[in-house]
């Protein structure tokens, strides 16, 4: 009995397939009709959980429906028109039926001897993405669990790069202390690599923004021949295009020039703004992306797929089978420089790369471009509603991530962003700017309309005046 729940007969499989599809569809239709944050009772959902403990088979049917409707009011719906968070849109159609068939055939990417379909088919998408970050033409790509593991595939890259002998001494191959430099308004993750790349966090050195959020390079140039003085050896400039409290893009011709002067690996982490490259009208924003040795994009973000998937692309194939060669008797393989597990972090890995290949073959570079020059309207709209207000841009809303502080006598914006939350009726977040706390709205979702922005604009002012009243 126990094993026909597990591997039941076709007919049971298809019933249950297309009860989900309806389940589904049903949710998610109620989802963009409900609250944005989640409304579960904790306790009895709890209560409930704690009753299923695996010795007492639950109806099959029961679980999906308990599961569907944990889902539904259990987290914050990054699939709702308003939903202005963080970097995590609502994933597009072919992305999700992509899933669907990875799950059904569960392919195992580690090796092309194996799964030669799955890995040419990422390797096409590599390839096409590096070139259209303007890559030379035999640079390479492939796809990761998210942004970080992709920007940790750039440090160890860039660390075997500037000394071999990291790939069997680590850090003691160095003449000193490895370091690289990041933005202070960068993502944080770059600290933890820094200790997976067991160089230490301070490995990673924070570099001072201008003003307006970007990298300054002034400071940067006098923090490398600082360091550079004191012994230190600088391995890896990363810049960041799009960055997550503010969307802005770091001087990329500037870093590359900075970066070639001292003989460091130059990585773009373009996780989020990358996603303008399917754009010919916005892409002008990633100028100097093509000089990269290495560029992160994050598939789930601008270009939607569903969570997670990453990508690293790099000027430099050989790079990767420098940093991540290994051999195994028990791998099926013959064509060792196609096999991921000898040119990649991971070993096992899941078909990631079949996401974005359904939605750039189903729509084009075309769909991909109207989707991001979508949002940026959209999030131009949001900025001039709220400046008519009285609120102040304080950012560059290209990246379609809009930074408002509130008018003159408002309460402070934590405050005012908490308030918006509470209502569920729209997420948004509260960020640092130069040093100084903004409201933070950034548009995500395909199918958010004009109403949503101009909604949300509203529900601001409300909370706002709210909040004045309560002080």
């Amino acid at each position: 009995m126990n094993h026909s729940v597990l591997f039941p007969p076709r007919e049971t499989r298809q019933h249950w397939n297309d009860q989900l599809t309806t389940w589904l569809a049903a949710a998610d239709e109620r989802v963009g009709r409900g609250a944005v944050t989640p409304t579960l009772d904790l306790a009895s959902f709890q209560s409930e959980l704690a009753a299923i403990d695996f010795e007492n088979p639950m109806p099959f049917g029961d679980l999906l429906e308990w599961t569907i409707a944990g889902m539904e009011t259990g987290v914050v719906h990054m699939n709702h028109p308003r939903y202005f968070g963080l970097f995590n849109p609502a994933p597009t159609f072919p992305a999700q039926c992509a899933d669907r068939i990875v799950a059904t055939f569960n392919p195992q990417l580690a090796s092309a001897t194996t799964s030669p379909a799955a890995v040419a088919i990422e390797a096409h998408v590599g390839r096409a993405m590096a070139r259209r970050a303007g890559l030379p033409p035999d640079a390479v790509g492939h796809f990761t669990s998210g942004g970080s593991e992709a920007n940790y595939t750039a440090a160890i890259c860039a660390l075997t790069h500037k000394e071999p002998g990291f790939s069997e001494q680590g850090s003691r191959a160095f003449a000193g202390q490895p370091v690289f430099y990041i933005s202070r308004d960068s993502h944080l993750a770059w600290l933890k690599i820094a200790h997976q790349a067991g160089i230490g966090r301070a490995a990673a050195r924070l570099v001072p923004t201008d003003g307006t959020g970007k990298m300054d390079l002034n400071a940067l140039e006098t923090l490398i021949q600082s360091h550079r003085a004191a012994g230190y050896v600088p391995f890896m400039l990363a810049a960041t295009a799009g960055t997550t409290n503010a969307g802005m893009v770091d001087p990329l011709h500037g870093c590359a020039g900075i970066a070639q002067r001292h003989g460091m690996w130059y990585h773009v982490d373009a996780a989020w703004g990358g996603g303008v490259l399917a754009s010919e009208t916005l892409r002008g924003a990633l100028a100097g992306i093509e000089t990269a040795d290495s560029v992160t994009v994050d598939a789930h973000k601008w270009f939607a797929t569903t969570m997670g998937c990453g990508m690293f692309l790099t000027a430099h194939p050989r790079a990767l089978s420098d940093a991540f060669t290994v051999s195994a008797s028990f791998m099926p393989s013959h064509a060792p420089s196609l096999d991921p597990y000898v040119t990649t972090a991971q070993w096992s890995r899941r078909f990631l790369g079949l996401r974005l290949f359904f939605s750039l073959a189903a729509g084009g570079w075309a769909a991909q471009a109207a989707h991001v020059e979508r949002a940026v309207d959209l999030a131009r709209q949001l900025a001039a509603n709220a400046s008519a207000r009285g609120w102040k841009l304080v950012n560059d809303p290209s990246m379609a991530v809009v930074c408002l502080e509130p008018p003159l006598g408002s309460p402070p914006v934590r405050e005012i962003v908490g308030r918006v939350v509470a209502t569920g009726q729209a997420w948004i977040s509260a960020a640092s700017f130069e040093g100084r706390d903004v409201v933070r709205a950034c548009i995500t979702h395909g199918e958010t309309t004009p109403d949503d922005v101009d909604y949300v604009v509203d529900l601001l002012d409300r909370c706002a005046g709210e909040a004045s009243k309560a002080v």
